[in-house]
């Protein structure tokens, strides 16, 4: 099948014929459909961020079934399906205290560039080539855990169903699982990219309001309008004063959805007293933030 293989950081993707082995117990082969391009991946070509070397990546598609391995029961050839790169196998103590996102066994296989087994189905002219976040969708073809799986009904469009695993899970996820917004209170959202619009949908579907977005680019605001935001912000703007003129006090939810430090600093500023800064956006491996400890003591803001 052919594959964009990543060879080293800050070189182009080569799109090679690699040998995929067939899917072990409790695998599955998948044609792929549609994969997303997510800036994620973009951290890894750039060497912002690090994985084992050479590797498959993508880790935001769709396909359908072609192929189960032993013990496989949720899935069958011709199912529809979303690949899901933080996945979690139900046992370990992170899954088992509902938090599937910090699975034991997900992050030893993200961190191996290897499936669960900690072996590679991937084989290319050199050798070994390493999987991507268990998911490596950059691909004609992927073999993933069964844990790594959504199934979707047929109706869905494959290109659409593809942004699920990871832009809509993350931004949905972080307004209404990590952040719990209740009706009525009122959020902004730093970042109007896939994750960020994915964010306003789910800020929208918990009630929210006022729902504010900002973004340098005009396009993008007019996007968040139609899914659901109340007001709109020039990035260039200051971020916290241009809150305050919505909000007055602050809001009680801030979003920071790029992987930019120095705006999550200001998204802690942007906050009303008790208010809650949830960093979404994947930043450098180096990035830190810098906030005034007395202002979240005092105030009770959380970060």
């Amino acid at each position: 099948m052919k594959a964009a293989v990543l060879h080293a950081p800050r070189t182009p993707f080569e799109v090679e014929d690699l040998v995929l082995d067939s899917p072990r117990a409790g695998e599955v082969l998948v044609r792929i459909a549609a994969a997303g391009v997510c800036h994620s991946d973009w951290h890894f070509v750039s060497g912002d961020l690090n994985t084992p070397l050479p590797a498959v990546l993508g880790h935001e598609g769709a396909g359908v079934v072609e192929e189960v391995g032993p013990n496989v029961t949720s899935v069958k050839p011709g199912d529809h399906v979303v690949l899901l790169w933080r996945a979690g196998c139900g046992r370990c103590e992170y899954c088992s205290a509902g938090r599937p996102a910090l699975c034991s066994a997900g992050r030893a296989m993200r961190s191996a560039g290897m499936l669960l087994d900690g072996t590679s189905r991937l084989h290319g002219r050199a050798g070994e080539v390493k999987h991507f976040l268990g998911v490596s969708c950059f691909a004609e073809r992927a073999v993933v855990p069964e844990m790594s799986l959504l199934p979707i009904g047929a109706d869905v469009p494959l290109e659409l169903a593809a942004l699920v695993g990871c832009a809509v899970m993350t931004g949905v996820g972080a307004v209404v699982n990590t952040a719990a917004v209740r009706p009525g209170t009122s959020v902004l959202i730093i970042g109007a990219g896939g994750v960020g619009l994915s964010a306003v949908m789910g800020a929208r579907l918990a009630g929210a309001d006022p729902i504010i977005v900002s973004d340098l680019v005009s396009a993008k605001l007019d996007l968040a309008r139609e899914l659901g935001a109340t007001h709109v912000l020039d990035g260039r703007s200051d971020l916290v004063e241009s809150v305050r003129e919505v909000t007055s006090e602050g809001v009680d939810f801030a979003f920071e959805c790029i992987g930019n430090s120095a705006l999550l600093a200001q998204a802690v500023k942007a906050l009303r007293r008790g208010g809650t800064a949830v960093a979404v956006g994947l930043p450098r491996a180096d990035a830190e933030v810098s906030v005034n400890v007395v202002e979240l003591v005092t105030q009770e803001k959380s970060l």
